[in-house]
């Protein structure tokens, strides 16, 4: 099972607006290696200057990465105390419900610890396709994943085009309604949170994009 990343080194905060300005932290776990941390670390490029984003080492199953959101923060925290650096503001686990046998579980701790969620059903490749169709029928992940591979030209690994494609505000936009319209109807029709299909990755995003230096 992989491990928290421990770094042994203080987290540094840069300094915007003058002394008492910092920007928030957020350290995110995610169950890929690839699609998840390439396509965060894009929108976290755009904007760097009024937010840091952190990708822990620890990749797998959702319950792993909720224990090892929760371990994280609380050595962060005890470093805080000791006066070796600042913890994260925020931990995110980003993975997909796919088949996991404990994704409830996951979801329960995550609730419990105060970690942040970003879930996507049946799979990230979902909120690809929102940029570009609807979605709006239970979906197989291999259908989904085949056709974002379709639209995006890509595998796993997303290429600088299809990151240009998933950024650009219209199609990005899109996503974001079609998500909410499902949430909507999910909620109206009765059915469980997170079903399928759903993703919640935007709200990561939003967090991202909103994120602007503050006083401490």
């Amino acid at each position: 099972m992989s491990q928290p990343r421990r770094s042994g080194r203080p987290l540094q905060r840069t300094t915007l607006a003058g002394p008492n300005a910092r920007r928030d932290s957020l350290l995110v776990f995610a169950e890929g290696r690839n699609t998840e941390v390439g396509y965060l670390r894009a929108w976290h490029r755009q904007h760097r200057e009024g937010i840091l984003v952190d990708f822990d080492d620890c990749h797998g199953e959702p319950f792993t990465l909720v224990e090892a959101a929760v371990k994280a923060r609380e050595s962060e925290r005890r470093e805080e105390r000791k006066g070796r650096g600042r913890a994260h503001d925020e931990y995110w686990c980003v993975f997909d419900r796919d088949e996991h046998p404990k994704f409830d579980a996951a979801v329960r701790l995550a609730g419990e610890q105060g970690i942040c969620l970003a879930v996507s059903n049946p799979c990230l490749g979902l909120w690809f396709v929102w940029h570009f169709e609807d979605q709006t029928a239970f979906v197989e992940r291999a259908v989904v994943q085949r056709r974002s591979r379709q639209l995006l030209g890509c595998d796993k690994t997303l290429t600088a085009s299809a990151l240009q494609a998933l950024a650009a505000e219209s199609r990005y936009e899109d996503a974001k309604h079609r998500a909410a319209l499902l949430d909507a109807k999910h909620e109206g029709d009765g059915s469980l949170p997170r079903s399928n299909p759903s993703s919640d990755i935007h709200c990561l995003v939003e967090r991202i994009r909103r994120g602007t230096a503050r006083r401490s």
